[in-house]
């Protein structure tokens, strides 16, 4: 048997509000229903003492007191004054008890029912007592004539007239109570019937569930998410995005544009319509940037994913190297066999001595670039790259030259200096050089390397032929995006800065001997106690 579902947390806020609503009216209800029934016995208290005294001091009572028939002069009298003054009864009677007037005719002449003691002690009693008339509210006072008490006045107000009046104000109070009940559901349903359709008609262990659920998936997920309201204020960020984008708790409710974050970047995160897997640089990562606008009528937010692209940069970026020694390995194949047929050529026209000069000089040439680059880079990585990017830059026509005072020990290149960061470096610096040199017709196109150590520095410096960078540009060069190359180029400077930050760095830009640009990246050796800043100084020579 299938167990029914709880109520949702909309029909339960409004249940228990509709309780307490209902509870709130009917406690108010019976606390004005007691409080109106004390206040009509008081007012009945006060309306028959002011009516016995008003009788008791009346002249004509006395006169007619001392009258041969006293009944016949004050029952008259007494009816008057009891529908004047809204009474039941008004009774007036001698010293003993002995009636004279009665709203029933028939009454008169009977002994009254109540006490009169205090009245004929000359004082006023006021009481609750059952008479001929029933249940009532009454006032006995003294009439005196010349210091004597010569008649008791009683005027009276049923219980049973009391609690008509009552009635009468709680069933006014019950409709009032009513409609304010009324009132009170109809806003209760308004409100709740607007969380319901926030609430998707869940309840509260639901919600709870969901909750725990959307914690752990933030956390679990290895990717950024970052949402953002419709103020551009982060309302969350994962701990993935908190990783990729470099920031910490405090971020939370700050708008984005207060991050400090690259202003592609930011531009990206602020903008109103969706953005498919572009990418961007931080200052230490390359992340891909999907966001999409959350719309309900009306703009609410934005959801931003983010995915670290930082290894898998890195990666292509040793593909296009690999690609490019395969292609001078090929083309230095083909020159070697075009060498060796020439040789071959040579011993077969009986020209052995030129065929051994000519294959010599050769291998000279190639002995003496090979001995130069490792006599002066003992760090294997950096001698391989330098060796594959010569050939390339031959093959592109680019005299590729390690300047004399270039000079880098083995092992002298500490752990906190990855070998794919120096690649990183070294390698897209060349690059840019020799597309640079290569690009000035008529001239000869060379680019200088320079690698040594200084003291506690790794200075790299990459010069080239080149037009050159304009001062004004230098930091744009820098920019992801920004090429002379045309559209898809551009990432290759982003990514050396990118680098340079890493391992706490600089780089700079300036003119060299050649006429063309001059990258110098400064690089420390020694990072034991030194803090590392958030963001390296750039200088541009």
């Amino acid at each position: 048997m299938r167990l029914p579902r709880p109520r949702s947390l909309a029909g339960q806020l409004f249940a228990m509000q509709v309780v307490l609503v209902a509870a709130i009216v009917a406690g108010c209800a019976l606390f004005a229903y007691l409080t109106d029934q004390a206040q009509a016995e008081e007012s009945a208290r006060h309306r028959t003492t002011a009516t016995a005294a008003a009788a008791a001091r009346s002249p004509s009572v006395a006169e007619a007191v001392r009258s041969a028939d006293p009944s016949a002069v004050l029952q008259p009298y007494a009816e008057a004054l009891r529908k004047d003054a809204g009474m039941d009864f008004v009774v007036i009677m001698d010293p003993r008890g002995r009636r004279w007037t009665h709203p029933t005719p028939e009454r008169i002449g009977e002994t009254y029912l109540g006490h009169i003691g205090p009245a004929q002690r000359g004082g006023v009693l006021s009481e609750q007592f059952e008479g001929t008339l029933g249940l009532s509210v009454r006032t006995v006072a003294p009439v005196r004539d010349g210091g004597q008490v010569v008649a008791i006045v009683s005027a009276g107000i049923t219980v049973e007239e009391i609690t008509q009046q009552v009635r009468e104000q709680v069933t006014a109070l019950l409709v009032a109570a009513g409609a304010a009940l009324a009132l009170g559901g109809a806003g209760t349903y308004v409100i709740n019937a607007r969380l319901r359709r926030h609430t998707h008609g869940m309840n509260a262990a639901e919600l709870g569930r969901m909750h725990d659920f959307h914690q752990a998936a933030l956390h679990a997920v290895r990717e950024g998410l970052v949402m953002l309201d419709g103020g551009r204020r982060i309302v969350l960020a994962n701990d993935g995005a908190r990783e990729l984008l470099g920031f910490g708790d405090e971020a939370v409710g700050r708008p984005v544009a207060e991050l400090g974050l690259p202003a592609p970047l930011t531009g990206a995160l602020l903008a109103s319509e969706p953005r498919v897997d572009e990418v961007h640089l931080t200052a230490d990562r390359v992340v891909v940037v999907n966001t999409r606008p959350v719309v309900g009528g009306e703009q609410r937010g934005t959801v931003v994913t983010l995915r670290d692209h930082t290894e898998l940069q890195a990666l292509s970026g040793e593909l296009d190297s690999e690609r490019g020694f395969t292609q001078a390995l090929r083309s230095q194949a083909h020159e070697a066999a075009n060498r060796l047929h020439t040789v071959v050529s040579l011993i077969e026209l009986g020209r052995a001595e030129e065929a051994v000069e000519f294959a010599t000089a050769e291998l000279e040439l190639a002995q003496v670039l090979t001995d130069r680059v490792v006599g002066a880079v003992g760090e294997p990585v950096l001698a391989a790259l330098l060796l594959g990017k010569t050939a390339q830059a031959n093959e592109r026509g680019v005299e590729l030259v390690l300047a004399e005072d270039s000079r880098i020990d083995d092992h002298v290149l500490p752990g906190t200096l990855p070998p794919r960061d120096l690649v990183t470096i070294l390698g897209n610096l060349i690059d840019n050089a020799v597309d640079a040199a290569g690009g000035v017709p008529g001239a000869p196109a060379r680019v200088t390397v320079t690698l040594r150590t200084e003291r506690t520095e790794l200075v790299v410096r990459v010069s080239d032929s080149g037009p050159g960078v304009s001062p004004d540009r230098t930091e744009d060069v820098f920019r992801r995006g920004w090429s002379t190359h045309g559209p898809g180029r551009g990432i290759g400077l982003a990514l050396v800065r990118q680098a340079v930050r890493r391992g706490h760095g600089t780089v700079a830009v300036g003119r060299g001997a050649d006429g063309g640009a001059e990258f110098t990246v400064r690089l420390p050796l020694i990072t034991a106690g030194r803090p590392a800043p958030d963001r390296p100084t750039e200088t541009h020579a």
